[in-house]
């Protein structure tokens, strides 16, 4: 039987006060770097827009910017004319229907082009500082590991997700688990033996 009690008193013992390793300082900054991160690094992310956040300023800014030059500018982070075209089409978005200013719920975050309930969970969790349970690669991973979720869908688990883990523990919980699946629980070679987690985890893989 799973007992997501004792998984988060672990979980947040070893991550006391987790913090999301992309660069920002606004609501947009972070939208813009979480849409770059898709497959990508947050250290290539954060060494991208160290440089990008300079240049543009403001929603609109983006909203204008050339494509081809925006491309070349992001071009370190993969997928890059996808991302250019995600990036400019929602920053449009923003400018025409929310006065230039990222919006603060979930309804509205997702209706903008290219923004799906991960990338707007992370930016309410974190920007705004509502809870909000984001799913990435890595909460689904440890996630399903821990017995959470038999869930593959994104969406599915998320769902599954707030049902187990107290809402006012949201966004700690999901910023620890992306921390956890990245030192610690992943895809290839988990190191099982150094897991706080391994008394509570049902993946029938797991070593010591």
């Amino acid at each position: 039987m799973v007992d997501a009690g004792k998984i988060l008193k672990k979980l947040f013992e070893a991550y006391p006060e987790p913090r999301i390793e992309l660069e920002h300082s606004t609501p947009l900054e972070l939208l813009v770097a979480t849409i770059l991160s898709a497959q990508c690094t947050d250290q290539r992310v954060n060494e991208v827009t160290r440089k990008l956040f300079k240049k543009y300023k403001t929603a609109r800014d983006y909203a204008e910017a050339d494509q081809k030059v925006f491309e070349q500018e992001i071009r370190p982070t993969g997928f890059y004319k996808n991302k250019a075209r995600q990036v400019i089409a929602c920053c449009k978005d923003i400018v025409e229907r929310f006065d230039g200013k990222v919006p603060d719920n979930i309804e509205d975050l997702t209706s903008l082009s290219g923004v799906g309930r991960k990338t707007a969970n992370v930016v309410l969790g974190v920007a705004f500082g509502k809870q909000a349970i984001a799913v990435d690669t890595h909460v689904l991973r440890v996630s399903k590991r821990l017995g959470l979720t038999d869930e593959t869908n994104p969406d599915k688990v998320e769902f599954d997700l707030m049902k187990k883990i107290p809402r006012d523990k949201w966004t700690k919980f999901t910023l620890a688990m992306i921390l956890h699946g990245r030192r610690v629980c992943k895809a290839k070679k988990p190191l099982c033996g150094e897991c706080v987690l391994y008394d509570e985890c049902q993946w029938e893989d797991k070593k010591r």
